[in-house]
C-alpha cells in the first residue's frame, strides 16, 4: 500500500454508515411482480424508482431521495427498487402498465393500480411523500 492508502482509506464505521439506508428497498426484477404491484396498490401505495446505474444524475437524485426518505411513510408504501440497464423489459413494461413515458431516474407513485404522480431527474426530489401518503 502506498503512503497515502491509509489516510484516504474508509473506516469501516464510514463503511457501514453509507451501507444504512432510510428506505426498505424491494427488488423489481421481473414482469410477474409489476402485476403484483399494481394489485397490491389498491390496499398499499407504491412506488417504483426506475435507476441508472451508469448516470451521474441517477446517482445523484437516488441518493438524495434515500437520504431525505421520510420516515413517517416507511410502513405505508412498498418502495421498489428497479436498475433498468439489467431489467430493460421490466422497465418497458412499467411504462406500458403504467403509461408513463420511460425517463431515468424516474419515480413513480402507484395507487389503486395507477400511477397517480410521477416524476424524473430532479423533479423527483420534489414530490412531496408525507403530504401524498396519509
Amino acid at each position: 500500500m502506498g503512503i497515502f492508502g491509509n489516510m484516504f482509506r474508509k473506516t469501516e464505521k464510514e463503511d457501514k454508515k453509507e451501507q444504512k439506508s432510510n428506505v426498505n428497498w424491494i427488488p423489481l426484477r421481473s414482469i410477474e411482480q409489476i402485476k403484483e404491484i399494481k394489485e397490491k396498490s389498491k390496499i398499499k401505495p407504491a412506488a417504483i424508482f426506475k435507476h441508472s446505474t451508469r448516470c451521474a444524475i441517477s446517482r445523484s437524485v437516488i441518493k438524495n431521495f434515500d437520504s431525505n426518505f421520510p420516515e413517517s411513510v416507511s410502513d405505508k408504501i412498498d418502495v421498489y427498487y428497479l436498475d433498468l440497464l439489467n431489467f430493460r423489459d421490466v422497465s418497458n413494461e412499467v411504462g406500458y402498465v403504467f403509461q408513463v413515458l420511460h425517463q431515468s431516474p424516474q419515480l413513480l407513485l402507484v395507487s389503486r393500480g395507477e400511477a397517480v404522480v410521477h416524476a424524473s431527474h430532479y423533479d423527483i426530489t420534489r414530490i412531496d411523500l408525507e403530504k401524498i401518503i396519509k
